[in-house]
């Protein structure tokens, strides 16, 4: 969430920032006004908690003496009851304070391409070439049929549409990618982890995943946990109110996790195979830094998942993602696309996202610099390094020959054993 000091003692800024990303700005004023309340409560509470401290001496000093001191009891009963209703008063405010900031996204930085829409996204570069074979390539749910490697109509039967069902070979290079990337990002500094996949709603209000986005997730209601949407909701749970070592930093952890997304309103929306799906498995990638590093820290994050599709010659393009489409907690973007021959379109296979000290603040994350009083929040980055459900669709597509076999990229063979299907 946002600092409320930061709108305090900027709202035009703010406000200004805000209106490039929907209606979060429309919030402003009315967090000003509360927070005038707010301080003025604390300020008549503050007096008056004063003035009891120095009655309470007078009348100690009254009884001492022998004197009467009723009145002055009395008069501090009615002093207690208004501190009472000043807390109360106090209490309900930063409430309604609070649900507001949750409901605010984070600034844009600068220098991020201001829009409304997906259409407004900047292209930063392409890396390799698209593929325009002399034949007619099947697309993944065709390929997935013809080798008998995916079957949405089984995982339909057992879970219902949106779960996908991996088949032999298929099941075989799906676990083949997961453990490349993971090796490949341990190589590039990352801890790995293996986490929970079922999380409890503290968790899930660190993130800023809930409330806002509950309607979105898988719920246990007995239990109150939530399966998780992301590995980042896990990894990011790690550092939870604590404070970190400043020698320690950045602190990179790598993950697998299955991710579970119900989608609400996504219907309509690339439904076929596994272009939009309710389970799927993905690498996340999610680096604890200080403020003055996190922009440099994000470029690397960047090419460590690029790095990943270009071992595996896959033909991927970059976007600076605009105010309007960025996702809720981040400040800056980016998102990485890959090709899908059949489908003759880029396909969003990960995301990559400064959120500075949106979330921190939330989860109390910070950390402490040598010979310095206090502490500060820490930033905190996140990616996909990568998700494998778009990142199977373009690599079967790709790599598929004129008669319809599928070659595996080499960097795989180690961990399929095979280096063809079909």
């Amino acid at each position: 969430m946002l600092d409320l000091k930061l709108i305090r003692e900027n709202p035009s800024i703010i406000k200004e920032k805000l209106s490039t990303r929907g209606d979060g700005a429309a919030y402003v004023d009315k967090i000003l006004q509360l927070d005038i309340e707010r301080r003025e409560c604390i300020g008549k509470a503050e007096g008056l908690k004063s003035l009891r401290n120095t009655v309470s001496a007078e009348i100690a000093k009254m009884k001492k003496a022998g004197e009467d001191a009723s009145g002055k009891i009395a008069e501090m009963k009615k002093v207690s009851d208004d501190i009472k209703s000043l807390d109360e008063k106090l209490s309900v405010i930063e409430k309604d304070i609070n649900e507001i900031l949750i409901n605010i996204p984070n600034i844009p930085a600068d220098g991020i391409p201001v829009g409304k829409t997906a259409d407004e996204n900047i292209e930063v570069r392409q890396w390799g070439e698209k593929l325009n074979g002399d034949f007619k390539y099947l697309d993944h749910v065709e390929l997935g049929k013809k080798h008998d490697i995916l079957n949405f109509e089984t995982g339909a039967k057992i879970s219902g549409s949106g779960f996908p069902f991996y088949k032999g070979k298929g099941a075989i290079l799906e676990r083949a990618l997961i453990n490349f990337m993971l090796d490949s990002h341990r190589v590039n500094g990352y801890t790995e982890v293996f986490m929970p996949f079922l999380v409890n709603r503290a968790s899930m209000e660190a993130a800023e995943k809930v409330p806002k986005f509950e309607d979105d997730m898988y719920r246990i209601d007995s239990d109150d946990l939530f399966a998780i949407p992301t590995a980042e909701v896990p990894i990011l749970n790690i550092h939870r109110d604590e404070i970190l070592k400043y020698d320690d930093l950045p602190i990179k952890y790598c993950g697998y996790t299955a991710c579970f997304r119900r989608e609400a309103g996504s219907y309509g929306r690339d439904l076929r195979g596994l272009l939009r799906v309710h389970q799927f498995n993905k690498v996340e990638l999610i680096n604890f830094c200080t403020p003055e590093t996190s922009y440099d820290e994000m470029e690397k994050m960047l090419l460590n998942a690029c790095g990943i599709l270009e071992a595996l010659n896959i033909h991927y393009r970059i976007l600076d993602i605009c105010t309007g489409d960025m996702g809720f907690a981040g400040s800056k973007q980016y998102d990485i696309e890959t090709w899908s021959p059949a489908e003759n379109k880029f396909l969003e296979a990960s995301s990559v996202t400064n959120c500075t000290d949106f979330q921190s603040r939330r989860a109390m994350v910070r950390f402490k610099r040598p010979d310095q009083k206090g502490t500060e929040y820490i930033h905190i980055l996140n990616g996909s390094g990568l998700a494998t459900s778009r990142l199977m669709v373009s690599l079967l597509e790709s790599y598929q020959t004129p008669d319809g076999k599928i070659i595996v990229p080499k960097v795989l063979h180690k961990y399929t054993g095979f280096e063809t299907i079909g």
